[in-house]
């Protein structure tokens, strides 16, 4: 029930006492007890064995259920396996007929243990029926993984405790695929087949006695464990590479990979890595190729499952050196010790290991190898220098006083100096050219070559190498042209930039003459961004109508550069001319909204349209997606409220809500873009707060209050920033 109320707490985001009166209430109102709800809600959250037990015939609806809940319970707060086997037998095993039960641990070496019973007559369980694990027997499914049934122990002559209590089932108990023990469960007469109800409940008890028998916490994932020192040692006293192993569980609690916890100092990785590089990692991303089929990965996993030592005279161990395989031919024991895993491996022809890997690396650096005997005039080439000329291993090689043969003739004067360099100073050389085989292809290489003398000096032979360096010539070629090409384009959009900035700055200059007409000022400032490929399309706009109203607009076009100047200069125009018909601020903007979806270049923006009637003193406006206009007065700052309409462009029709305000004398209007509030750190209503804040003292003039509001703006976009006030003197 406390399991219960911990779920509720958990759910319903109430403290225990408001937990326990839910319970209650609950109860109530479904009309059972509040033990059997606490029990369902269990089972709702948990989905685990005991969840899918099926319910006893004799049983009432439930019952079941709740006496393995119960026994759970028990088990959990049981400081030792003697207690889990006594909660198991009072409250699980009664409606099954059972009278005994023993709990068996097992070894590293698969022998069994006695952890603790219950049931058992004085002295059948090691004297007094005590608990002491003193004996180390085999009972019935020792060796077996699977769950074995026995009509009748005497008829299997099978060893175990209990020797009247023939009836008998052993049932397998581990975590993460590892069998840490096993749970006896004993009959008075001889068993019969038993339902699956029955088969379903001694799972479910066998996972509980799971948990007290292994070392390692449940749910706890296996790669936080540390090697114990005593394995450490062992490892690092042994003189063949030795790995330490832990398993990894995947969330359903099965073996999901192996990590490496530890290596020993002799160490040697079967791909030519540090120990560094594989310590750490899971075995199948050290060695993907163990997982194949009865291989190593296969052989870990049973042994750490059974406990059954594994040992192999011969076991091909692979792994892959730049995406080749390589193989090696080892002696492998693998054994258990508690939760980890200890795999010891002999590499049996290390010389032929070295050489495979000489050979590998030799063909991904596309490098040949040569020597030439000069006193017999014989030349040795291998299979990769073959390659490189295109000739069949048939053919014969080529001396190295005729490499400038098979060169481009403008690289021959390179090669004679290479040649006199090794041939006649008896030093080493190397030099670069082009090679020009017989079927026509041209590859670029680089020959490396070095005397051999005697003790007299005389020179007996020449060795070295060549790489075909074609790849990197090419990819220097093409690293050559595409820095050409990024200047181009940096120096293309640097113009672009520069120009947009002017088109920009003639538009919309940083400042606006001040226009004073009917009583209302109307001023400006206007900062792009300081980076000129930012430079985006904030706009604004203040004019006195033919009708004598004064338009007051300002907007903000989404994207930079040339697309959002152009398009501020589109939505900006098309404002001052649709204004001229004296329509009302809502109409301007559904036009407007007309003008960005269809007649332009897919324009998105926001703006804010504000027309004030200096006879009334009445400013109507209204909003497309921009943020809200600031009304100073008497000394306090409030915004004017949030009109519905969307974005211009973002729907093919749409309608705006207008509002209006009726100004008085020494009220100042501020209009903005973004670009003076946002921060990407803060949030939105944080950043109109200190707006907000910024102007509640009192300022000499309007100039200086927007002056202000510049120097003092917070945001760190990156965007342009255009500032409108309005003050009625």
């Amino acid at each position: 029930m406390e399991l219960a109320k911990g779920v509720l707490v958990e759910r319903l985001r109430c403290g225990p006492a408001q937990a326990a009166q839910q319970l209650a209430l609950l109860a109530e109102r479904a009309g059972a007890t509040q033990l059997q709800l606490a029990v369902e809600i269990i089972n709702e959250v948990a989905g685990d064995e005991l969840t899918a037990a099926p319910v006893v015939a004799d049983e009432p609806g439930g019952a079941t259920v709740i006496r393995l809940r119960t026994a759970q319970s028990a088990a959990l707060q049981a400081d030792d396996t003697q207690s889990v086997a006594q909660s198991l037998f009072d409250h699980a095993l009664a409606p099954l007929g059972a009278t005994a039960v023993a709990i068996w641990a097992a070894g590293a070496d698969s022998s069994l243990t006695l952890a603790g019973q219950a049931g058992f007559g004085a002295g059948e369980a090691g004297g007094g029926g005590t608990c002491r694990p003193v004996c180390r027997r085999r009972p019935p499914g020792a060796v077996e993984r699977d769950t074995v049934w026995l009509t009748d122990l005497a008829e299997a002559g099978l060893p175990s405790i209990g020797g009247g209590l023939p009836g008998r089932v052993a049932v397998p108990a581990g975590t993460g695929g590892r069998i840490t023990g096993v749970l006896e469960i004993c009959w008075p007469e001889p068993l019969q087949p038993q339902s699956l109800s029955v088969h379903k409940q001694v799972e479910a008890l066998a996972e509980l006695c799971a948990a007290t028998l292994d070392v390692i916490t449940p749910g706890r994932q296996d790669h936080h464990l540390t090697a114990p020192s005593e394995l450490v040692d062992l490892a690092d006293g042994l003189l063949d590479p030795t790995l330490v192993l832990g398993p990894e569980l995947s969330p359903d609690g099965t073996i999901a990979d192996f990590r490496v916890h530890h290596v020993n100092g002799r160490f040697v990785d079967i791909a030519g890595r540090p120990r560094a590089a594989v310590v750490g990692k899971l075995l199948l991303e050290a060695y993907p190729l163990a997982a194949a089929e009865g291989n190593l990965f296969d052989k870990v996993e049973h042994v750490h499952a059974t406990g059954e030592p594994f040992r192999a005279d011969r076991m091909t161990l692979a792994a892959l050196v730049d995406e080749v395989p390589v193989t090696v031919t080892a002696n492998v024991s693998i054994t258990r010790h508690g939760v980890l895993v200890l795999v010891v491996w002999r590499v049996q022809d290390e010389a032929a290991r070295l050489a495979s890997l000489l050979q590998h690396a030799q063909r991904l650096g596309r490098v040949g190898g040569f020597e030439e005997d000069l006193r017999s005039g014989q030349v040795m080439w291998n299979s990769q220098l073959y390659s490189l000329y295109g000739r069949d291993g048939g053919e014969p090689a080529v001396p190295l006083a005729e490499i400038a043969d098979h060169a481009h003739p403008d690289d021959v004067p390179s090669l004679n100096g290479f040649l006199y360099n090794v041939l006649h100073y008896h030093r080493p050389a190397s030099a670069a050219f082009r090679l020009q085989r017989a079927d026509g292809v041209t590859r670029h290489v680089r020959v490396i070559a070095e005397p051999v003398l005697d003790s007299q000096g005389t020179l007996l032979a020449v060795r070295g190498a060549y790489q075909d360096v074609s790849a990197q010539h090419w990819t220097e070629v093409a690293l050559s042209a595409t820095q050409d090409q990024l200047a181009i384009t940096a120096h293309e959009a640097a113009e672009r930039n520069k120009l947009t900035l002017q088109l920009q700055q003639v538009i919309m200059p940083p400042t606006h003459p001040t226009i004073e007409a009917f009583g209302l000022r109307v001023a400006v400032r206007y900062r792009p961004a300081e980076q000129e490929e930012l430079v985006g399309g904030d706009w604004y706009d203040a004019v006195v109508l033919p009708t004598k109203q004064i338009l007051v607009s300002v907007g903000d076009i989404a994207g930079h550069g040339i697309k959002g100047a152009t398009g501020m200069v589109v939505l900006r125009n098309a404002l001052r001319g649709l204004a001229a018909t004296g329509a009302g601020p809502a109409q301007l903007l559904t036009w407007l909204n007309l003008v960005a979806h269809h007649l332009s270049d897919n324009i998105v923006a926001t703006a804010i349209c504000g027309l004030y009637d200096p006879h009334t003193r009445v400013l109507r406006w209204a909003r497309a997606g921009h943020l809200p206009p600031l009304l100073i007065r008497n000394g306090t700052a409030e915004f004017l409220p949030m009109l519905r309409g969307v974005l211009l462009g973002a729907l093919a029709e749409a309608t705006y809500e207008e509002g209006e305000v009726q100004l008085e004398l020494g009220d100042t209007l501020l209009l903005y873009t973004d670009g003076l509030v946002e921060r990407r750190d803060v949030p939105l209503d944080e950043c109109l707060e200190h707006l907000r804040s910024e102007v509640r003292r009192p300022w000499p003039n309007l100039d200086e209050l927007l002056d202000h509001l510049l120097d003092s703006s917070e945001s760190n976009t990156d965007d342009d920033t255009c500032v409108v006030g309005v003050e009625l003197a």
